[in-house]
């Protein structure tokens, strides 16, 4: 079912990309949420944001959070831009998110 609402303000369709992570996944010798925050930068997306979890968890159940002897803390990494700009980012790193999970959605970029 697909709920579609639009605000009263001037705005155009938009995406929103979200990853949800860990701090322990990288890319060879880089962060992950780095990596891909360079390359959105790059690609000059609208907008990209780190979320940083307290606690959370995934497919395989296992409980992410920052221990007195390990820190696994949750990522949530949000990006958005217009659909076209949103799916070619995506498909540049794709082979980048082994174990990541992604959500995309439709969104209402306002124009203020």
């Amino acid at each position: 079912m697909k709920i579609t609402t639009q605000s009263r303000f001037p705005g155009r369709p938009g995406k929103r990309l979200t990853l949800f992570m860990s701090v322990h996944d990288h890319v060879g010798h880089s962060s992950l949420e780095k990596e891909l925050l360079k390359r959105a930068r790059k690609a000059k997306l609208a907008g990209a944001t780190v979320f940083e979890g307290d606690e959370g968890f995934g497919a395989s159940g296992q409980v992410h959070r920052e221990h007195l002897l390990a820190d696994d803390r949750p990522l949530g990494v949000v990006f958005i831009d217009e659909p076209e700009r949103i799916d070619a980012f995506l498909e540049q790193v794709y082979p980048l998110l082994h174990g990541v999970v992604v959500t995309v959605d439709d969104i209402e970029m306002l124009d203020l």
